[in-house]
């Protein structure tokens, strides 16, 4: 790996210079989500089949004690990811590696033995991006835990793998900075999983998805070889971008170790602003005029009256009595007062209601739209993640309520509306009996990806593909392109063996 510059003579990079570890991740419940087709009762076999047992062996053969795991409880843990689908038998091993030598050591051994490997990291995905491959191993980075460096005046910073998404938030304030993107599970999500899924979040509106933050890579490769890509300055335009290619690549590349990143600075104001109205169409309306406006908002985010709901159920407040949707608008930056003062004007004319937030209160507010919803009990829910060009979010508002009446299921929204994103979920009630959804959710669900796609959108706005999405990824892509991206996997990864079920799979 090529020699890093000196880390910075400040108090906290003074802290950092040994690499600090930061605390690994616990992931919550995600909220509101229920596993569309859980194999949670599915048994698996108590003893495991001789090839595992000779995976496990050499793995333990190279790796610190306590850096491979095999009983069917911690391999169960670790077996998906937050959509909670289940393999059908489990993996050979679970591998936590603390370094970058042991991630290598564990890919050499799987690629001596031809064995699959899926790399996974907080586990808070929900797309079904990290199933355990039966037989094969589950490389977990959660134990690359090192904020290795901020450097100030070039407003970056590296880190591990495993660097929970807030931490290196919070470490880059000390310095004036922010890590610009902002998931929901920012609290728990890591750094390389968000890589791996190129996260949005609540301020991608203003500062864009992962991929505008990230300026290089080190990368583990199928057969051990270390690989660094990338640059550490703004700009860098020597070959082809390998940085953009991993990104999102959901580890069928490569196992990103640590990553630099860009930081930004801290802005110097923050204006919030909550607008209520009678429908969610009339909210639609309400954004559409927020991007005629030309203010760049750095948040612009919309909750439907079920989801209202959700959080006064959760957390004892009263959204849903002040209107049937709801938008979050913030500004931020030398200009956030004015900006949006002008917000406030084009939103008022658009005929919903108003008002600023300051202080706690708007603090409170961004936590709840973060966090605030809850699950239902006894309901079946799908969540999909699309996304359409801003002028078609209307169309795509009145698409979903019209699948709902169409299918007789609940449709609840909540979009990142600032860049098109909504996460709309489909539930039904369980009846007694059902082991999966009903037939007319995953229909539903079916029939908005393609409203989407229609309206010349996306099937995945942030979440990633996964196994979840595979079905409708060649109806976007097209048959050539698909092809391209397996041919590109394969010059990486010849063997096959990096998340051989992903949304590349070949069946």
């Amino acid at each position: 790996m090529p020699a890093r510059p000196p880390a910075d003579s400040s108090p906290l990079g003074q802290a950092l210079a040994g690499g600090q570890r930061l605390r690994e991740p616990a992931v919550p419940q995600v909220p509101g989500t229920v596993p569309v087709l859980t194999r949670a009762n599915r048994q698996w076999p108590a003893e495991p089949d001789p090839q595992a047992a000779r995976v496990v062996a050499a793995l333990r053969r190279e790796l610190p004690s306590g850096s491979v795991r095999a009983d069917l409880q911690e391999l169960a843990r670790y077996a998906s990811d937050a959509a909670g689908l289940r393999p059908g038998a489990p993996p050979a091993a679970v591998v936590l590696p603390e370094t970058t030598a042991e991630v290598q050591a564990a890919m050499r051994i799987a690629s001596a033995l031809r064995v699959p490997v899926v790399v996974r990291g907080a586990g808070s995905g929900l797309s079904g991006a990290v199933i355990a491959p039966p037989g094969g191993i589950v490389l977990s980075t959660e134990r690359l835990t090192r904020l290795i460096e901020i450097r100030p005046e070039d407003e970056l910073a590296v880190v591990e793998a495993g660097v929970i998404t807030g931490d290196l938030d919070r470490a880059a304030a000390a310095h004036g900075l922010r890590y610009a993107p902002d998931p929901a599970s920012a609290d728990f999500s890591t750094i390389g999983g968000n890589v791996a899924m190129n996260a949005g979040g609540l301020r991608c509106c203003k500062y864009g998805v992962t991929r505008e933050s990230v300026l290089a890579l080190d990368v583990v490769l199928a057969d051990g070889t270390l690989m660094t890509v990338g640059h550490r300055t703004i700009k860098g335009v020597t070959g082809l971008d390998l940085v953009g290619l991993f990104v999102g690549s959901e580890g069928t590349l490569g196992v990103v170790v640590t990553v630099t990143v860009r930081l930004r600075p801290l802005p110097v104001a923050t204006e919030t602003m909550v607008a209520f109205a009678d429908s969610l169409g009339d909210v639609g309306a309400a954004v559409q005029a927020i991007t005629r406006s030309r203010v760049q908002p750095s948040a612009v985010e919309l909750l439907d009256e079920s989801s209202l709901r959700s959080i006064d159920e959760n957390r004892g407040t009263d959204l849903a009595a002040r209107g049937r949707a709801m938008l979050l608008l913030q500004t931020d930056g030398h200009g956030a007062t004015a900006e949006m003062d002008e917000l406030e004007s084009v939103v008022a004319a658009a005929g919903v209601s108003v008002q600023r937030l300051v202080g706690e209160e708007a603090d409170r507010m961004v936590e709840l739209r973060r966090s605030g919803r809850g699950s239902k009990k006894d309901t079946w829910r799908i969540g999909e993640d699309v996304a359409v060009p801003r002028s078609r979010l209307v169309e795509m508002i009145a698409a979903m309520e019209g699948i709902g009446a169409r299918y007789g299921v609940e449709v609840g929204c909540v979009a990142h509306a600032g860049d098109g994103n909504l996460h709309i979920g489909l539930s039904a009630a369980m009846r007694p009996g059902e082991a999966e959804p009903p037939a007319a959710v995953h229909a539903a669900a079916d029939a908005v990806v393609r409203a989407a796609l229609d309206l010349g959108g996306t099937i995945t706005g942030e979440h990633g593909v996964g196994a979840l999405k595979r079905p409708w990824l060649e109806r976007e892509l097209g048959t050539r392109q698909l092809q391209l991206q397996r041919s590109v996997k394969a010059a990486f990864d010849p063997l096959g063996i990096l998340a051989p079920d992903s949304f590349l799979a070949t069946v």
